[in-house]
This record gives structure tokens, C-alpha cells and sequence, in this order.
């Protein structure tokens, strides 16, 4: 069982920046995948960014490339999200999700491929 909690969401000017941290309960925290994801108001969830049990896979939605930056700090048992550059279509809540075991990097963009998620954090972007 892992439970996660994300913080540092808030309401920040367009071109801005935040970051989030998502600290995780556990002794296995080096043996989950873990992602971001976001839900604006009406829109279904959607992937942001993930990063592998080790720190050294990432991957990101194209919308955030070159914005966004996904790190781990396993000692620390916690996931970050970077947003730089923010704009108002990034206004959303914000789960971050821990995904156990093996996993096939392209099922890291799905919601049904995480065992475990956090209860967000609200991200608004003002322009």
C-alpha cells in the first residue's frame, strides 16, 4: 500500500512558474513507476509526465515538452513536477500516480496502468 500527497500547487501568472511534490508513504518507493497527470474542469484526465523506477527514463506529453521537467528523489520518497513557462491551458488539478512492478513504457500515459493516486492539487494559471 502507498499513499501519495501532492503539494505545492497555487495560483501563479501566465510565464510563471510552480513546482510539485508528490511525497510518497513506503519502504519500496524505488520499485514504482510514477506519473503526473491533470484535470481541468469538464475534460477527462490526461497524462502529463512519468519517470522510470531509477530517475533515468522520463517521458512527457507533447503539450508540456520543454516546459515541464519530471524528477524523483528516492531517498526522499518523492516525485517532482517542474512546470516552467506556464500558460492558462495548464490550469488544472494536478494527481500524481505510482504505477508497481514492471510496466511497458507506453502504458505510463494511461490512467488504468497506475495502482495508486494521490488526492491532487490545484494548479491556476492567470493570463
Amino acid at each position: 500500500q502507498v499513499q501519495l500527497v501532492e503539494s505545492g500547487g497555487g495560483l501563479v501568472q501566465a510565464g510563471g512558474s510552480l513546482r510539485l511534490s508528490c511525497a510518497a508513504s513506503g519502504r519500496t518507493f524505488s520499485s514504482y513507476a510514477m506519473g503526473w497527470f491533470r484535470q481541468a474542469p469538464g475534460k477527462e484526465r490526461e497524462f502529463v509526465a512519468a519517470i522510470s523506477w531509477t530517475g533515468v527514463s522520463t517521458y512527457y506529453a507533447d503539450s508540456v515538452k520543454g516546459r515541464f521537467t519530471i524528477s524523483r528523489d528516492n531517498a526522499k520518497n518523492t516525485v517532482y513536477l517542474q512546470m516552467n513557462s506556464l500558460k492558462s491551458e495548464d490550469t488544472a488539478v494536478y494527481y500524481c500516480a505510482a504505477k508497481h512492478g514492471t510496466y511497458r513504457a507506453n502504458d505510463l500515459v494511461h490512467t488504468r496502468t497506475y495502482d495508486y493516486w494521490g488526492q491532487g492539487t490545484q494548479v491556476t494559471v492567470s493570463s
